[in-house]
């Protein structure tokens, strides 16, 4: 693996958890968003990563490299969580609420979202520390004829 490949690297999952830590931002931010542009409450979203670059398997044996060298990560799509199912609460007096009372707030829980924010902020700490280190042994490598 090349020296710049490695900043490559570190710099694309700091992006990737950088982009994680706007959606998670956006998730508590419409915590209590009862009603967004098509009328339903806001849906609570999540960051899918994907490997960039990814070599087939089948390509793997053939090429004249024989060593598993990872090329970063990149956001591969952002979905709508509807696995969890919103949550209804009873206040008749708010505007938003059915025939019966009830409102539904977003499918979004702050503890779970403070979860994965602690998660990304550690993944681009060890993103930076890795670019440090890279950045550190070139830096030494380019002193070594000096001596």
């Amino acid at each position: 693996m090349g020296l710049f490949q490695s900043f490559n690297i570190s710099a694309s999952g700091m992006t990737a958890q950088r982009f994680r830590t706007d959606i998670i931002a956006e998730n508590i931010a419409n915590v209590n968003t009862t009603r967004t542009s098509d009328g339903e409450p806001y849906r609570r979203k999540l960051v899918v990563f994907q490997e960039k670059d990814v070599t087939p398997f089948s390509q793997f044996f053939s090429s004249s490299k024989n060593s598993a060298v990872g090329n970063g990560v990149k956001v591969r799509r952002v979905v709508e969580d509807y696995e969890n199912d919103f949550i209804m609460e009873y206040d008749p007096a708010n505007p938003d609420a059915d025939e019966n009372g009830y409102v539904y707030f977003p499918n979004v829980n702050t503890v779970s979202e403070m979860t994965d924010l602690i998660d990304a902020t550690r993944a681009y700490e060890a993103n930076a520390t890795a670019f440090e280190a890279s950045k550190s042994l070139a830096q030494t490598g380019l002193t070594i004829g000096q001596q």
